[in-house]
């Protein structure tokens, strides 16, 4: 036996001993564990919004909003299996209500948002306040708020959960509670939250209870408004085309603590450059049509349609129409803790 062979024999050897002590050497795992630059967590996916639509409906011939609880598809990336995730630290589900339908008061330490897909009639209550919902609506449920949903409309009613439940669990931070009554009691008049806080102008003497932004229902109306004007007026950007975030009106930050909230609008014709961060990032599409290239795959998008595309993947957003994308992402958390990077390739 070499010199080098019996060198090895006897690190094994070692290795085997360290086991039962629940102990490794760092050595052989430092590489893996601290790698050269991120490794793409989960793969690139599509959702096609028609071939889920039938099998949501579907679902509500099955389980009640009551029985359900939540009445949620949920959304695994393939790559993550049995793991709920849609990227390694995002939630996603798509919640149907039917009309005459609640869906019963709790609160939990994740934070919520939903991004409304179709339907008209359905509210959420959050926290004392009521919003009607609209599509293309983003509103923010906060962590530890009680929160429940109703529909006085005529026809069904979609939208994407979006939650930082992986990232509370890695922290195991997760608290649950049900509501003693079916819907949480009503103190604030509806839009009273947009009113106070969502017009550039604050109360006197306001402090903001937690992380979240006080305007807790951005409706679409405002929001393609703007993205249109600055169409209007310049250039898109060669990465981002025409691309806003939510913001928190008290600190002009993020609107959530740990889900970073943008919608874009990418030109009919426009093509963006090359790009990739490292938050993984969830895609839906709202209006127009177009193509997310990843990494040489291309994913089709239409109103509706929800893509993922993983982080430290290069990804290109390709319009054939004027095409307008809300995305969600853990970016806001990474930059809390400074871990975000972005390459414009």
């Amino acid at each position: 036996m070499s010199e080098i062979s019996n060198l090895e024999a006897v690190r094994e050897g070692y290795y085997e001993r360290l086991d039962p002590l629940s102990m490794a050497p760092l050595w052989k795992r430092l590489r893996s564990l601290i790698p050269a630059e991120p490794v793409p967590q989960g793969v690139a996916h599509r959702w096609a919004y028609r071939d889920v639509r039938p099998l949501l409906l579907e679902s509500a011939g099955l389980i009640s909003a009551k029985e359900a609880e939540r009445r949620v598809l949920l959304m695994e990336n393939p790559g993550l299996p049995g793991t709920s995730k849609i990227t390694n630290t995002v939630y996603a589900g798509l919640q149907l209500i039917m009309p005459g339908e609640v869906a019963p008061a709790h609160r939990h330490t994740q934070s919520a948002l939903r991004f409304i897909v179709e339907g008209s009639g359905a509210y959420t209550a959050v926290d004392g306040e009521r919003t009607m919902m609209e599509p293309g609506d983003f509103v923010i449920t906060p962590a530890w708020t009680w929160h429940d949903h109703g529909h006085i409309g005529d026809e069904p009613m979609v939208w994407l959960d979006g939650l930082d439940i992986p990232i509370v669990a890695a922290f195991n931070s997760t608290f649950r509670e049900e509501h003693q009554a079916e819907q949480s009691e009503i103190t604030r008049p509806e839009g009273d939250s947009l009113a106070r806080y969502g017009s550039g102008l604050l109360p006197i003497g306001y402090k903001a209870p937690s992380l979240n932004s006080p305007v807790f229902n951005y409706p679409y109306a405002r929001t393609r408004e703007v993205l249109f004007r600055l169409a209007k007026n310049g250039d898109p950007d060669a990465y981002d085309g025409y691309l806003m975030r939510y913001v928190n009106p008290v600190d002009g930050g993020w609107a959530m603590p740990t889900l970073a909230t943008m919608m874009r609008l990418v030109p009919r014709g426009f093509s963006t450059q090359p790009y990739r961060s490292t938050s993984g990032t969830v895609f839906v599409g709202v209006e127009g049509s177009g193509q997310i290239n990843v990494a040489g795959e291309t994913f089709t998008v239409e109103p509706h349609d929800v893509v993922t595309v993983p982080g430290w993947t290069s990804h290109q957003i390709v319009a054939d129409e004027d095409l307008v994308l809300f995305s969600y992402s853990d970016r806001v958390a990474q930059e809390k803790l400074g871990l975000f990077r972005e390459q414009r390739l």
